[in-house]
């Protein structure tokens, strides 16, 4: 299965790339409009999050939510649980109960397609790897960010091999179709919240092709609920 998976995105992958040739990191200004609000929120975000993360053993792996995604997510022996309020479209309602802010937000701005807690382990390193289609694009808020001996935010993000450093209260947008690992390297659990945002402004086709398999695979969620509660 994973082998399947990986073959198809490689497909989808490179019809978007020949059509769509932006940078790894985008502007919000121009590609989600919403990202302040979500930051303006982050110290409520944030309280939430911290909640969830006092029960962390309720929150699942990710590999225990994608199965073919387990060479990314259980490639040590560090968890990267992760909690999804959203998945294409698809509202988790028991896990929105448990962060009503978030909820709020993510339900009211129509091009927030995925919304999810990520929390990696301490030292978690999640390796290389890449998004499946560029129809949408990921948007990174820092919630809680252990700072590093030097002050700066101890987790890093390298996105094509440039590092970011995202820490509390700030944020990037970035297009995950471009080789991106995390390194988690402090002795506390790193919070985020990330976003799925559907991309504006492709071609008409690449538009009409993007809404049908967001349709598509919001319908297998809905069939095999593989994010409740």
């Amino acid at each position: 299965m994973a082998v399947i998976y990986e073959r198809a995105t490689q497909v989808v992958r490179r019809i978007y790339e020949r059509r769509i040739a932006t940078p790894p990191v985008l502007d919000p200004q121009e590609y989600f409009t919403g990202a302040p609000r979500f930051v303006a929120a982050w110290p409520e975000l944030r309280a939430e999050a911290l909640a969830i993360a006092a029960d962390l053993a309720r929150v699942p792996r990710f590999h225990e939510l994608m199965p073919q995604q387990a060479d990314v997510s259980a490639n040590d022996a560090r968890d990267w649980r992760m909690l999804v309020l959203k998945a294409y479209g698809v509202p988790v309602r028991g896990n929105q109960a448990r962060c009503p802010r978030l909820a709020r937000l993510v339900e009211s701005d129509p091009d927030v397609l995925s919304a999810t807690l990520s929390f990696p382990a301490p030292h978690k390193h999640i390796p290389p790897h890449r998004g499946p289609f560029r129809g949408i694009i990921r948007f990174h808020l820092g919630l809680s960010v252990p700072l590093a001996a030097d002050g700066r935010p101890a987790a890093v993000l390298t996105v094509d091999g440039c590092e970011h450093r995202i820490g509390d209260g700030e944020s990037l947008l970035w297009d995950d179709t471009f080789t991106h690992e995390v390194h988690n390297r402090c002795d506390a659990v790193r919070i985020a919240l990330l976003l799925d945002i559907r991309r504006r402004g492709m071609p008409l086709d690449l538009a009409l092709l993007s809404r049908a398999m967001i349709r598509g695979i919001g319908l297998a969620v809905r069939w095999k609920g593989p994010f409740g509660d």
